[in-house]
């Protein structure tokens, strides 16, 4: 039965071809293989705009590039052992779904070097006396950010508001000055923009 405005595709064509979305499988294997399943012939124009259909509906697997090559030596050593076409699709979705998950972890692993590293700078930035924005030192739930040399402290109160003190170092107990409370960092940010050029005598 056909599929909609799709008149040459059954049920049968339209399920072997979904599932090699994102495979690299070659359009002309594809052609001749789901030729030979029931339905009038196919045209490589017939596979190849239904599979792109297949690429552009949501949240399919979009072929990704940096696998083509892999998936085409793949595809050459089971056609060339004799492997059927619907088990060798099941092999490239098998190796897309692995290698796509071990570049997601190594995207991950990269990505959590980075901000530690940007972490670290910023912690040194800090301590060093140097204007900077919102920084933990260590893993401390006290943030510290410095504006025209001036050294401000925020820190989340029980009723998660965040309490802003002006103070002279980065000592954990200094009292300091009590500036405001903020309802997000974002808004302790707006009021150190508006004050760390005020003249001392303003607050």
């Amino acid at each position: 039965m056909a599929i909609g405005i799709w008149q040459k595709w059954t049920a049968e064509r339209e399920a072997l071809l979904k599932s090699a979305v994102g495979c690299w499988i070659p359009i002309e294997t594809l052609r001749e293989y789901l030729s030979g399943l029931s339905g009038p012939p196919l045209t490589m124009t017939d596979v190849g705009q239904r599979l792109r259909a297949f690429e552009e509906e949501p949240y399919a697997n979009y072929p990704n590039e940096d696998l083509r090559d892999g998936c085409l030596a793949l595809f050459a050593r089971e056609k060339a052992e004799g492997t059927e076409l619907p088990a060798i699709i099941g092999l490239l979705s098998g190796y897309v779904e692995g290698e796509e998950e071990r570049n997601r972890l190594e995207r991950e692993a990269r990505n959590k070097r980075r901000r530690e590293q940007e972490r670290q700078e910023a912690e040194q930035r800090l301590l060093s006396g140097a204007d900077c924005g919102w920084t933990q030192i260590g893993k401390a739930p006290i943030w510290y950010c410095r504006s025209n040399g001036r050294t401000f402290r925020l820190k989340l109160t029980p009723d998660k508001r965040w309490e802003m003190h002006r103070i002279s170092g980065l000592s954990a107990e200094e009292k300091g000055k009590l500036i405001g409370r903020y309802g997000g960092r974002g808004d302790a940010t707006k009021a150190v923009a508006q004050i760390a050029y005020l003249p001392e005598s303003r607050f």
